[in-house]
This record gives C-alpha cells, structure tokens and sequence, in this order.
C-alpha cells in the first residue's frame, strides 16, 4: 500500500468529508467523500484522498470527484470513484474505468431453502466448481472464432441467450438488458481478441467469486416481495468481469492516451490519469472499445449463470425454471457511460466515470425493467470471502447528489501483497468451513490473497451508504458456500 494521506479533510456531516477545492492549485471543483469516522481512519491509511484530488483537477468536470465508502488507492482514479465530466469540455480517462472493464455483480433467487440445500452442499459446490472454470489464465468451455467473439463484443449477454446459455426474460434484468449501444469490434486490438476468445465463460482469480447464500435479514419487506425474496431462501451471486479481452483494451488505451493527452492542451497532476476530449477521436474510440469490453463482461456472466442453473438442476434433479431460479439484477461497477442527468436545474448529458462504484437510479427512471420502476433500481453489494453481501436500492437523492451512484463492496485494507504475508501459515478453508462455508479455490494463494481481513467491513459501508441516502439496504446474505479462482 501507499504512505499515509495527511491533506485536509472538512466535515460535511456524518457521511460526507470534504477535500477542499484549495488543497490543490489544478483543482476545479471539491472532493466529496462518503464515510463514516471509523471509515475514514482507514481511507487515510493509503493516498485514495490524494486521487479524488486528482480526478477534481480534469477540464469538463461537473459536480464533486466523489468517492464511495468503499474507496482505497487504485491506478488512476481511487477504486470507489465516481466523476461526471461534460462532454463538450469534458475528458473520458481508462483510469477513470479500470482495468477490469464491467466488473460487476449479478444476484440469482431460488425457491429452495437453506434446510434443502445444505444436506447436498458438498456435492453442489464440487458440481459448481468442475462446471465453471475458474483461476489464473482460466479457459472456457465455448469454442468460437475471432469474427463470432465480436459478435460477442458487440451483442453481449443477447449472444449467449440466442446461442442457449440462458432465457429470453434474463435480458430484462440486466443493465443495459446486456448490450451497451456503441461498441465497435474494429477499434480493439488483435491480442484482445486472442486473449478473450478462448476466456468466454470462465470466472477468472482474484476478487471474483461465485457464492452460494442463504438471506439471513430483510429490510424492506415490499421490496424483497417484488424480488420474490425472504429470510431462509438461497440466492447465488455471480461476481467476475470482461478477463483478459478487458485488461488488453484498458491496457493498450492507457498507451493511445497517454500519447494524446498534452497534445490537447490537458495537463494532469498524475500520468496515470491519461486522458483525451470525450468527442475527440481517441476519446470515441476508447468508449467503442470500452463497451466492448463492457458487452463480452455480460456475455460472460450470462454463460457463467447458465451453468450455475445446469449444476442445481443436476444435484436437485429439477428443470432450473422449476427451482424458481430467476435473475434479480445485475449491475456493472467499472464502466464510464453517456446519461443524462439534472444539474443546477437543468437535464444535461454527462459522461459518468464509475471505478469501484455501482449505479444506483431511483424510483421512476425510464431505463430501469418495468417490473422495479417504481421502487428502484436494484443495487448488488458483494462482501469479501466470508462476509454478508447485500441487495440495495437505487435512490432520488443519488441521483441528485452522485449521478445516481453508490458504493461497490467492501474495499480493500490491506494490499494482496500485505494479505498474503499476514495470513502465512493459516488454515483459511479449516477457518471458513468451522464458520459454516464451504470453499473451494483453484489456488491457496488467491484464498490468502481475499482473507476476510484484508477489506473493509461491509456492514460498515453499506449502512453509510443507506444512511447518507444514496441507496437503501433491502436483503443481506451470507455465504454457504464460495467458489475462488
């Protein structure tokens, strides 16, 4: 991790900090930061405060750099920001999106119980685990050609239900029903494409993780109806985003902008904020690429999700429509989009940066199924390994303050590196399986890597989230059984 921050920090109130538009020469607007006391003891650990900064000093900018409770250091803008740029003046920024393109979350009910699922937990989590490839460089189960993935790029999560790999009624529930507009496969490179063509299904390492809940508490009892949710069901989360294909592209932009960035008079107090006009060529560009990226993620949670309804259908000897296993939502938290948004009174078009940051629309918003306009749009919190995740809703506040946005997960604490030195010697999977988890992991060293230590307390985050206004808490869940690369 990085050296401590020691800039100033202001008190809005009890989950708002203030960094001052002062603190910095090139800053054109304040920071805002959403936590708590305890909170931002942690955020000050690493220089994450020093990045929204950073991201204030970008031309175009409109609001706050805001950053979420879940904020530390990552490249870039700080994991957990949200920035809004204009975009006639504005800027788009790979460091803005992250390296991990459509990283996201999706949430699966079902109609079984925790009573029956667990006499069968082993035998479902081996099935889960040999039916989704998962790990470091990990290769899917779909063969397909260079021109079919960008069909892929360009289709999304419509591609793998038109080729088998779900339901129509799926598309409904997805942000952006699976398929962002403006992808063009003739902007990203050859080696994203090789990188990508054989990763198509697969869950990858790291973060990423496909978990096997149980609700243990519900919030707002009229929502979770809608959901078709209550205490003592079982849910399954997908969390993994667009592999290899998204690193290449994020990867070879970084490159394409940093070369591009003084030519148009831009000057930043970080190179890794690299960045060009939204309406510039290299701006289009980078967002067709980007929503490529964004697109392949889709396609490969809904694969991901076809075989996760192909093992349960197996252990339980059901139809998987007949096991009630219906997708809730599922959300995108590393992505930069062209939406419309109030501002001083007035609609205007704004390019929302979310790195680490989850979109959260409040009730009545035209993009939002039909079936949740009118209390939301449905908001998916992944704790780490161990920990409750949480199903949120979307608020009018967020859409009056952060662009309609709020927090991701529980965000890190310790570096991977510090994680894994903390952990030497210790029995992870014994620990977890005497707490009631069942975990199976293609590596020891990425279960080290996600030790529950290593991150914020999700309770934490969530409940400023719900208590700042910029979403509300509806179910949590905690883990039966994890799947890690």
């Amino acid at each position: 991790m990085t050296a401590p921050w020691s800039g100033p920090l202001e008190k809005v109130d009890n989950y708002r900090f203030r960094v001052p538009r002062r603190y910095k020469s090139c800053m054109r607007t304040d920071g805002l930061i959403y936590a708590d006391e305890r909170l931002l003891q942690l955020i000050k650990k690493d220089q994450a405060p020093e990045q929204v900064a950073n991201v204030a000093c970008l031309p175009g900018i409109i609001g706050f750099s805001m950053a979420m409770p879940d904020i530390h250091w990552g490249y870039g803008f700080p994991i957990g920001g949200v920035a809004g740029f204009d975009l006639q003046k504005g800027v788009i920024s790979p460091g803005g999106v992250g390296y991990d393109i459509n990283c996201g979350v999706r949430l699966l009910r079902t109609d079984l119980t925790v009573e029956d699922v667990k006499p069968r937990i082993e035998t479902l989590t081996r099935e889960l685990f040999h039916n989704i490839p998962s790990g470091v460089g990990s290769k899917g189960k779909i063969r397909i050609t260079d021109q079919e993935v960008k069909k892929v790029l360009i289709h999304g999560a419509r591609w793998a239900v038109e080729n088998g790999y779900g339901w129509e009624e799926d598309l409904e529930v997805i942000e952006e029903k699976g398929s962002m507009a403006g992808a063009d496969p003739g902007v990203v490179s050859k080696r994203a494409l090789e990188r990508g063509r054989p990763q198509l299904g697969t869950l990858g390492a790291g973060n990423h993780f496909l978990e096997v809940q149980r609700i243990t508490d519900i919030y707002d009892r009229e929502a979770a109806e809608k959901f078709g949710l209550d205490v003592g069901m079982v849910t399954i989360m997908i969390h993994c985003g667009s592999r290899g294909l998204g690193y290449q592209i994020c990867d070879d932009f970084v490159k394409i902008l940093g070369n591009v960035t003084r030519r148009y008079g831009i000057e930043i107090p970080d190179r890794q904020l690299a960045c060009a006009p939204v309406e510039s060529p290299e701006g289009r560009r980078y967002f067709q690429a980007m929503v490529c990226a964004a697109n392949y993620a889709w396609a490969n949670r809904q694969c991901i999700m076809h075989w996760v309804r192909e093992a349960f259908g197996k252990v339980f000897g059901k139809d998987p429509r007949r096991l009630g296993m219906r997708l809730i939502y599922d959300v995108a938290h590393n992505i930069a989009k062209i939406e419309e948004h109030t501002f001083n009174g007035k609609k205007v078009k704004v390019c929302v940066h979310r790195k680490g940051a989850t979109r959260a629309f409040g009730p009545g918003h035209p993009s939002l199924p039909p079936r949740y306009r009118e209390i939301g749009q449905p908001v998916i919190i992944p704790g780490d390994m161990g920990t409750s995740s949480f199903l949120l809703l979307g608020t009018e506040r967020a859409m009056q303050e952060t662009f309609g946005s709020t927090c991701h997960g529980a965000g890190r604490v310790m570096s991977r590196h510090e994680a894994l030195r903390k952990t030497r010697g210790r029995r992870l999977k014994e620990e977890l399986k005497d707490r009631g988890i069942l975990v199976m992991s293609a590596s020891n060293k990425t279960l080290a890597e996600e030790a529950p230590e290593a991150y914020k307390d999700v309770e934490i985050v969530v409940d400023v989230c719900h208590k700042a206004g910029i979403s509300k808490k509806v179910a949590r869940m905690v883990p039966i059984s994890v799947i890690k690369g």
